[in-house]
Order: C-alpha cells, then sequence, then structure tokens
C-alpha cells in the first residue's frame, strides 16, 4: 500500500518534469535563433575581404550545427523521460494488480468472479506485509509484538485479561476455539503432505502436538508457528499458518441525535455525608452547567445524617436553579441493590438512561455522552471499565501538598489502575433494566449484586459494550470491610482495599523502607569519610 501510494505521488512530479523539459527546448531554440544585437557584432571577416560569402556560409553552418546538437540533445532527454514514465506506469500497474488496494475491493454481485479474485488477492498480499518471512526493522523495544504460548491444555500469556492468570487454560470461548482450530488443520496438513502422491507416511493426531507460538498483527492477521514431533527422537515438524484480516468494510454510516436524552443518575447512599457534598460540586459543575439533560435520584437508608443530605441537595438546587431531582429515603439496613432498584423503578416518565453510580465516583461531561452514544433500548448497555485513583497520600507522599482533586484526576500507573473487576457504574435503559429483572435483593451490604445483574445482560440478547473510559473515575477512600459480610464478601471487600491503596512498586517501596533509609545512611556516612 505504502508503495503504491508513493508511485501516485510521484507521478505528478513527473509530468511536471516532462512539462518543464518541453518549455526548455522552446525556449533554447528561441534563443538560439534570434539574431544579435547591434551591441553583439559578430566576428565578420571584412569587407574588403575577397572570401565574405564563404565566411558568411561558414558562420551560418556553425550556427546551425549548433541547434542540430541542442534538438538532438533535448530529443534525448525527453525521450529518456518518456521512458521513465512508461516505465514508472508498468510497475504501478503491476503493484496495483498485486496489492489491491483495500477500498477498491467491492462485493459486486455482478461480477463475482472478480470480487473474489480481488479478495483472495488482498488476503494473500496480507501475508507479505505481515512479519512473516522476514523480520521489520522497528524504532524501539515498545514496538514489538510479542508472541503468546500454548500447548493443548493451556495457554501462557502476556495479556492475563480478567483472570490475571499468566497460566490458564483458555477462558473464552473464541480463543479456545480458534487455537483448537489451528492445530486441527495442522494435522490435516502433516497428514495431507503436498506433493507426496500416494506415498505412505505417519499418520499424525493432536496428541503429537508439542507447543505452538502466535501473536496478531492487528491491521493484517495472526501468524501462528506448531512444532509436532517428528520421525525421531530429536526431529520435529513445524508448520507456519496465517489467519489474514480482511479488507474493512463499512457497516452503517448514521446521524445520532442525542439532543433530547435524559440520564437519570441514581445514587444508593448511607450516611457519608460529606462524600455527598464532595460528589455534588462534581454533579454540578459537569452534570448541570456542562451537560443540562440529567436527572437525579438520590434513595437514601436510615435517617443517621439525612437532613444534611437533603440540605445539601436543596442548597444546590436553589443555587444552580436545578429541579430535575428526587429524593427517596428506605427505613432499613443498607442495600445498593435494592437502592439502585427501587430509584430505577421510582422513575414515572418516559424510557430514560439509567447511569447507576456511586457517592465516590468523579465523572465528566464526556462521559455522560458516552454514556448516551453506548446505550440503545433493546439492543446496548454500556458497563465502563472506571480509572480507580490510589491513596494520594502514598502517591504524593513525598511532595509538600497533595494537589487538588483535579490535578489527581490523571490516567497513569502510578496514580492509579484500571477497576476491571468492577461492575457497579453501568448506564442502560430503564427498559432493558425492567426486561432483565433487575437486581437480585436477596443480596445485602456490599459487592455481588452488580456482578449477577452483568451475568443477566451477558446471558441476554444484549450488546454489552465493555471498555475502559478517559471520563469516569473511583475516589480513593479508606475502605471498612464489616463483620457482617459474608466469608466470599468479605474476601471480596478485602482483595479490593489490598489493591486500591497503590500499585505495587509504591507497596514494595514502604516494606522495604527501612532498608532503603539504612542505605542512604551508609551512602552519607562514605561521601564523609572521602
Amino acid at each position: 500500500m505504502m508503495l503504491r501510494r508513493g508511485f501516485i505521488l510521484f507521478l505528478p512530479r513527473l509530468v511536471g518534469l516532462l512539462v518543464v523539459a518541453c518549455c526548455s527546448v522552446s525556449i533554447v531554440y528561441m534563443l538560439a535563433c534570434t539574431p544579435k544585437g547591434d551591441n553583439q557584432q559578430l566576428a565578420l571577416p571584412r569587407v574588403h575581404s575577397l572570401n565574405v560569402k564563404e565566411g558568411y556560409e561558414a558562420i551560418l553552418q556553425e550556427r546551425e550545427e549548433q541547434h542540430r546538437n541542442y534538438i538532438i540533445t533535448l530529443k534525448k532527454q525527453i525521450a529518456q523521460l518518456k521512458s521513465e514514465l512508461q516505465g514508472r506506469s508498468e510497475q504501478l500497474k503491476n503493484v496495483q494488480d498485486q496489492y489491491p488496494d483495500p477500498l477498491d475491493i467491492r462485493l459486486d454481485h455482478s461480477n463475482p468472479e472478480k470480487a473474489q479474485a480481488n479478495l483472495l488477492a488482498f488476503l494473500r498480499s496480507q501475508i507479505d506485509r505481515a512479519e512473516v518471512h522476514s523480520g521489520v526493522k522497528l524504532s524501539t523495544e515498545y514496538a514489538a509484538v510479542p508472541f503468546e504460548s500454548f500447548t493443548l491444555q493451556k495457554v501462557y500469556q502476556l495479556e492475563t485479561g480478567l483472570t490475571r492468570h499468566p497460566e490458564e487454560k483458555p477462558v473464552r470461548k473464541d480463543k479456545r476455539d480458534e487455537l483448537i482450530e489451528v492445530i486441527e488443520l495442522a494435522v490435516g496438513s502433516l497428514n495431507n503432505p503436498e506433493g507426496d502422491g500416494n506415498a505412505k507416511h505417519r499418520v499424525y493426531t493432536a496428541s503429537d502436538f508439542v507447543e505452538g507460538i502466535y501473536r496478531t498483527e492487528k491491521d493484517k492477521g495472526t501468524l501462528y508457528e506448531l512444532t509436532f514431533k517428528g520421525d525421531a527422537k530429536h526431529q520435529f515438524k513445524k508448520i507456519v499458518l496465517f489467519r489474514p484480516f480482511g479488507p474493512v468494510m463499512k457497516v452503517k454510516n448514521e446521524n445520532v441525535n442525542m439532543a433530547d436524552t435524559l440520564i437519570n443518575v441514581i445514587v444508593p447512599l448511607a450516611k457519608r455525608a460529606s462524600k455527598f457534598r464532595q460528589f455534588m460540586q462534581n454533579f454540578r459543575e459537569m452534570g448541570i452547567q456542562q451537560d443540562g439533560r440529567i436527572h437525579l435520584t438520590v434513595v437514601y437508608f436510615g435517617k443517621e445524617q439525612m437532613n444534611e443530605v437533603k440540605s445539601i441537595l436543596e442548597n444546590t438546587s436553589k443555587s444552580a436553579n436545578f429541579k430535575n431531582f428526587t429524593f427517596i429515603q428506605l427505613n432499613e439496613e443498607f442495600s445498593r441493590g435494592k437502592g439502585l432498584d427501587v430509584g430505577a423503578r421510582f422513575w414515572k416518565g418516559n424510557n430514560v438512561v439509567l447511569f447507576f453510580c456511586d457517592v465516590d465516583i468523579y465523572f465528566t461531561a464526556e462521559f455522560l455522552n458516552s454514556c448516551r452514544l453506548n446505550t440503545q433500548p433493546g439492543k446496548k448497555v454500556f458497563y465502563p471499565v472506571l480509572f480507580s485513583q490510589y491513596n494520594p497520600s502514598i502517591i504524593y507522599g513525598h511532595h509538600d501538598s497533595i494537589p487538588s482533586l483535579e490535578q489527581q484526576l490523571i490516567i497513569k500507573k502510578e496514580t492509579g489502575f484500571w477497576r476491571d473487576f468492577g461492575f457497579g457504574m453501568t448506564c442502560q435503559y430503564r427498559s432493558d433494566f425492567i426486561n432483565i429483572g433487575g437486581f437480585d435483593l436477596d443480596i445485602k451490604g456490599w459487592g455481588g449484586e452488580d456482578v449477577h445483574l452483568y451475568r443477566k445482560y451477558l446471558h441476554s440478547n444484549l450488546i454489552v459494550i465493555r471498555t475502559p473510559v478517559r471520563g469516569l473515575f473511583h475516589l480513593w477512600h479508606e475502605k471498612q470491610c464489616l463483620d457482617e459480610l459474608t466469608p466470599e464478601q468479605y474476601k471480596m471487600c478485602m482483595q479490593s482495599k489490598a489493591m486500591n491503596e497503590a500499585s505495587h512498586g509504591q507497596l514494595g517501596m514502604l516494606v522495604f523502607k527501612q532498608e532503603i533509609e539504612t542505605h542512604l545512611q551508609r551512602q552519607k556516612l562514605s561521601s564523609k569519610k572521602t
């Protein structure tokens, strides 16, 4: 593709060069044929010379020879340029035939054979483009695409995903089916070698498979290298397969109008008035002032700190002239699932996007648009992966002061992590939530209810959009794991607590703090002696 584009860019320059050459011929010819002026007298023989006629004839013959030489030289240059242009055109045509542009590949039903030939040529070209037969020069070690290895039972992976297992039996069906298919194709290829005719050979099975490696270049395809046992102890059979990616195809082109799409933010709450005050500052700036198409539903459990929470809500309503809120009070033990379920079912208006949110969440106006764009009634629900903030006192412990909240919200490995094990913050239309059956109200306290709802959507025909988003943050707070939790809930709570504090490296610095300080003291003592 790059070669083809280079030729296309070179053609206008070549044509321009040809035009300049032709103009040059005309200009030289005019200059050479124009008589000299009076101030440029020719070195003619004197008038009284007997050979005046012969002298003029010699000069004219000399000038004519000069013109002839100019013309011959320019003709040669023009012919050379024409030949080079023709060569370039043929070369470009060969490249076009060998590497068809993906945009030129059409499913032309009027000529299916041509469409199939173009597609096959493109798929074959993907092998040449990929790093299969030879290496590609890379700028840094970060540009290298690593392989992952596998056996019949396990995959050894760098990208561990949600399971966090560096070694695992493939959980995802697509990965499992992919590797099974590749091994079966390789076994079939070994048992049907090309050019062997009716020659007898051993029959290979999957049990002869030793190991394989594979990697995916996302714009080209997946390369597989599989090793099988050979005919003798130290002999092996190697099969190389490539799954090329086809050309990009347009699926849909549509206009999306979200001007009237309202989001109902539902927040379950018990106590935590100070956190609610911080949440309302974020809600006022992003939800009310910047977005403006938003409703807030607060489901409050118990009565402790309730008046303070209501006061914060009413003050925001007066100062921002905001009336789109609902306050629901429940006299029972806190249950996140119950609070969200009650808030969702309390809505009596038209079908609305529900954003299930917690009081320790910070969101941007851009996220609210993502919430709208990734939900569709009866079609899609949105499960964003938010960025979870580490303990600021650990992250910024060596600074003079901790930065403001807005300055802390930076997506870096030193400041937080993608909370891919959490499914609590989600956007879906109310109709989908009701049809799926809502939350399991038997789950009490912290954790579990969000995973249960997530699995319901996975088991349905709805598309679940799961992706990291840049505008949704979980603010750090000290986590309390209560004794009332079940053993499974308590374990989940403690795991979450450990992950929230700091990165692996930062926790390591705390563990080895004494050793580091001892080393620094020794360094000071040695420097003083010298």
